[in-house]
């Protein structure tokens, strides 16, 4: 069989292994993160947040339709578009190797003979398949999200140019570069991350293109190669845009035409400018100016898939993201102007001062007729400054979190060491390094071990590792037993490595070629975003690419290996041996080590969690929402499968952009239209961003429509003037009220008639803040004028500042807190107040719970979000039933918490969750049952505290004393609940834990 016969044939088994992989794992509904946006955009082709991925949703718009009307059926058909397209960029990826492979062991044009073939398909089975079976790609493979279709765009443009340059040399090669081209310019519209492939592309054209191959030639190659980068990236992507957008200025102020038309005088003007470049590069037979203006329109042809954003924006989806309808917003929605900016070549440190503030750009927001004055961006000046600013961040827990890192104290001054120590030592070696690691060493589990310290304090959550020394490291049985602890023996890094090494001797320009990939897809991307702190997820997925240039290594590793085999065996034999002998100690172990850390086909949690979120709200609820996975998986049960459509779902971290507000406006699925009165003039962008508190020593609390008029008045009695002479709304007090007409909530089904009793007179609070921003205000809004009408709730994983205050008022029933005008409770000890009954028939009745005690595999948001909320709600449920006098439905709850959750714990505090249920199983009088927890937390904590102890004699400085100590009093708590309960025995054994454990650690115990 000829050599491309067997090469199709292969790269296409490939494919059949990794998607038949990537189906029989494949989650099968939403998964959490993003997905659940992406199919609700997908489906009902919506526009999903910044900066866009147009083509992601149409692909997946058409693969969704395989449902046949099944709208259950919609997101495994999108996730299963991701595993396809995983699979197609494991046969690109084998085509890549084995092409690589062919340039190493072919030397001037000699035929093939059957050992180099065997060699060369082995390599490519051994790298391709690698890295179908490692852990990140994995991961994406199974769920609708972008990073699976932008690494097979990655794949198909680096084999392109592989095919390129083994073609380069015949009559009309270069439609593989113009092919590339509009690979590119597609990708654009699926992720960002296919233009890292540019510097290793113009590589490779100019090794095979340039006859002078030097230090300085290659030097100006590079640096072209950037600058086409930059081309794309700002010029094309960026550029095009704003200058649209300017255009349409003039056009729209000036020339007094309509809006959109100077943007689209512009498009004809770019068009015109590349048709006359491209006649103009064949009339004077110019081959490399015809080759340039054809890429660049091809690329524009692929980047035209973003005209779906401006399109679908002015149909008003549902999921309408900055709502980006004309050139303006446009260019902001694409360049992510909304997020905070990362300085990359000098900026400020933590600790640095502001100095001054200048006015910096003008914005623009589209008004009736005109653009019109937003007001300006805002360019700061600080007084501790740096190259490279790695520690800048003000934000939040950031600085904290720096000095906590770098190990200075509170009166430490930051200098440039700490800067770069930070970027090596977190950036590079934590968000990168560690990730790598994880793929082609080994992984402990999948918790997040961002802050662990670089493996300090005896943490080894989040880490990666061989699995070699893990059991001298006596690492506890819930981790070494966990689904998520996959120890790679660091053999496919080996054998990476030794390809490395070999390509090197071998070809080094080759070598060059995939270092140039692997760096820009890694460490460039580490270096380019700068991260500030602690993200709110692991980022591997970021360099899914750098680990497939690594995997490039690993298939050629196997050439480099079989090297080595003496030259006494036949080499047919030593071939075959070599490629066999990789094949199981690498992808063979991987898709025997991965395969129960990414078996998703029995995991419901992110479906099941959001549809008992919407099913916890009343009738017609108004349900605020944080971001990302308290959101998304509402928007796909609610916006794909029809789940609630009566529920208005309110992303808070949205809510203060005026676009939003105004879309909280209209009518939305079943939804009636919010009772926002405010019209558009009065939230506008520039307008009430910011509200300051200034005291005015009012002691009794105001009516809240007082306030709202107060802080919605154009009257200047009513403001305050600034420092720069302007002057701004500003809210007098922060003791707010609501006189309440107890018959009117009755009437409108807040409450039954039986709880009117309880309802107060007058709601009164304290607004928990010193400014009132967009989100805070439309809120009051809603308050004033509901009138009671709509259910108000908020998810129960909100944090307090989202609560704007109210928590006195906000009673759990289910998975949302109900905002209800009840007299405070003195009596209740429960800092959660829980509506019981409804409550009770919520959990009993209408919930569903995910297969979370049989789901073969439980993500790190199931089991670290959710599952903690979970057993709160029902240990809260039964307290509160308790406490009410209902203890025959509190034991009720309690058996149905035992029947439907596993019993994990993954992290230590769960032992404490776990310990009140033991505590109330016994005041419930289900000794079984809380005995059966005493023997669990028993088991888990024990197994801890050998764990620690084992440190102890060995690195004392590295145990963890917060949770020896945690550790010890969970395990005397449960001795004394054992007596209290006559459980003699019991007490016992626990006492006598309790001593050994308090011997072993006293000087921890500080006894």
């Amino acid at each position: 069989m000829q050599h491309n016969k067997i090469n199709n044939l292969l790269g296409w088994i490939c494919f059949v292994i990794a998607s038949v992989t990537y189906i029989l794992t494949l989650e099968p509904s939403v998964s959490f993160w993003d997905c659940g946006e992406f199919i609700a955009c997908a489906y009902r082709l919506q526009v999903s947040h910044q900066p866009g991925y147009p083509l992601f949703a149409m692909i997946c718009k058409v693969f969704s339709l395989l449902s046949m009307g099944d709208t259950t059926k919609v997101a495994y058909f999108t996730n299963m578009s991701c595993a396809l397209a995983s699979g197609a960029t494991i046969m690109f990826l084998f085509w890549t190797i084995t092409l690589m492979a062919r340039k190493l062991l072919l030397k001037n044009n000699k035929e093939l003979d059957r050992n180099k073939q065997i060699l060369i398909m082995g390599a490519g089975l051994v790298g391709a398949l690698a890295f179908a079976f490692s852990d990140t790609f994995w991961f994406s493979a199974v769920e609708t999200i972008v990073f699976a279709m932008a690494a097979l765009c990655t794949a198909i443009v680096f084999w392109a140019i592989l095919k390129w340059d083994a073609h380069s040399d015949e009559p009309g090669a270069d439609k593989w570069i113009v092919f590339i081209a509009y690979i590119i310019g597609l990708s654009i519209g699926i992720h960002l991350l296919n233009l890292l492939t540019i510097p290793a592309v113009v590589l490779v054209y100019y090794f095979r293109r340039y006859k002078n191959i030097n230090l300085k030639s290659g030097i100006i190659a590079f640096l072209i190669s950037i600058a086409i980068l930059g081309l794309v990236q700002f010029g094309i992507r960026g550029y095009t845009v704003e200058i649209a957008a300017y255009f349409d200025l003039f056009f729209v102020n000036t020339l007094g035409m309509g809006f959109g038309s100077g943007a689209f005088v512009f498009l004809l003007i770019l068009i015109g400018i590349l048709v006359l470049g491209i006649r103009y590069s064949i009339r004077k037979n110019k081959p490399a100016l015809n080759l340039a203006f054809l890429c660049v329109a091809f690329i524009y042809f692929g980047y035209g898939s973003f005209a779906y954003i401006p399109i679908r924006a002015t149909a008003n989806t549902d999921l309408n993201n900055s709502h980006a309808d004309n050139a303006f917003t446009l260019y902001g929605y694409l360049n992510r102007i909304q997020y905070p900016q990362m300085p990359l070549l000098t900026g400020p440190y933590f600790d640095a001062k502001v100095t001054a503030q200048t006015d910096g750009s003008t914005i623009y927001r589209k008004g009736k007729t005109l653009y019109e004055q937003a007001g300006k961006t805002i360019e700061t000046s600080y007084d501790h400054t740096t190259l490279l600013p790695r520690i800048f961040s003000q934000d939040s827990q950031d600085p904290l979190f720096y000095r906590q890192w770098l190990q200075l104290s509170d009166t430490d001054v930051p200098t440039f060491t700490d800067n770069m120590k930070w970027m090596f030592s977190w950036q590079i070696y934590q968000m990168y390094a560690r990730y790598f690691l994880w793929n082609f060493a080994g992984r402990i589990n999948e918790q997040d071990g961002q802050q662990q310290m670089g493996g300090f304090h005896g943490y080894v959550d989040g880490d990666w590792t061989t699995g070699i020394f893990d059991h001298a490291r006596h690492l506890p049985n819930s981790v070494l037993h966990g689904n998520t602890y996959t120890p790679l023996y660091a053999l496919p890094l080996i054998l990476g490595i030794i390809g490395i090494v070999y390509q090197y001797r071998r070809n080094k320009r080759d070598a060059l070629i995939i270092t140039l990939l692997w760096f820009f897809t890694g460490l460039a991307i580490v270096l380019y975003v700068n991260q500030p702190g602690v993200q709110p997820r692991e980022r591997d997925y970021s360099y899914v690419a750098s680990f497939y240039a690594f995997a490039i290594w690993i298939g050629l590793g196997v050439i480099g290996l079989a090297e080595i085999v003496p030259k006494k065996i036949n080499a047919n034999v030593a071939g075959y041996a070599t490629i066999g002998l990789c094949l199981l100690v690498v992808p063979v172990l991987m898709a025997n080590q991965e395969w129960k850390a990414h078996d998703r086909s029995t995991k419901m949690t992110p479906h099941d969690m959001a549809y008992n979120y919407l099913i916890s709200c009343p009738p017609n609820a108004i349900l605020f929402t944080g971001a990302d996975n308290d959101t998304y998986s509402l928007w796909y049960d609610q916006e794909v499968e029809g789940i609630r459509p009566d529920v208005r779902i309110v992303i808070n971290t949205l809510f203060g952009s005026d676009w939003y507000i105004h879309q909280m406006q209209g009518k939305m699925n079943q939804s009636a239209p919010l009772p926002i009165t405010m019209t558009f003039d009065k939230y506008k962008e520039g307008v009430r961003d910011y509200i300051p508190f200034s005291e005015k020593k009012i002691y009794d609390s105001v009516e809240l429509k007082e306030i709202f008029d107060f802080i919605t008045s154009d009257d200047d009695q009513t403001k305050v003037e600034m420092q720069d002479g302007s002057k701004l709304n500003y809210f007098p007090t922060k003791n707010f009220k609501m006189t309440i007409n107890p018959d009117e909530i009755v009437r409108n089904g807040v409450v039954t008639p039986a709880q009117k009793s309880r309802i107060t007179d007058s709601m009164q609070w304290k607004f928990d803040g010193n400014y009132i921003t967009k989100d805070n205000l439309a809120l009051i809004d809603i308050l004033v004028h509901n009138d009671w009408k709509r259910p108000i709730c908020f998810t129960a994983t909100m944090g307090g500042r989202d609560l704007n205050g109210l928590q006195p008022y906000l009673y759990k029933e289910g998975f949302v807190y109900h905002l209800i005008p009840f007299k405070p409770d003195t009596t209740n000890k429960q800092q959660t107040k829980v509506n019981s009954l409804v409550m009770y028939d919520n959990l009993m009745t209408k919930f569903k719970w995910g297969n979370f005690k049989h789901a073969k595999y439980l993500d790190e948001q199931s089991t670290n979000l959710f599952y903690p909320v979970i057993t709160t709600t029902f240990l809260e449920l039964a307290q509160g039933l308790m406490q009410e006098g209902h203890n025959d439905l509190a034991l009720n709850a309690l058996k149905k918490y035992d029947q439907e959750m596993p019993d994990i714990y993954p992290f230590m505090g769960m032992a404490q969750s776990k310990y009140f249920i033991i505590d109330t199983a016994y005041k419930l009088h289900d000794t079984a049952m809380a005995n059966k927890y005493v023997a669990s937390v028993d088991s888990y904590l024990t197994d801890q505290l050998d764990y620690n102890y084992n440190m102890l004699q060995n690195s004392p400085d590295n145990v963890n004393a917060q949770d020896v100590q945690f550790g010890v009093s969970v395990l005397n708590a449960m001795a004394e609940k054992a007596k209290a309960n006559d459980q003699a025995e019991l007490n016992t054994r626990l006492l006598a834990q309790v001593k050994d454990y308090s011997t072993k650690f006293s000087k921890v115990l500080g006894q």
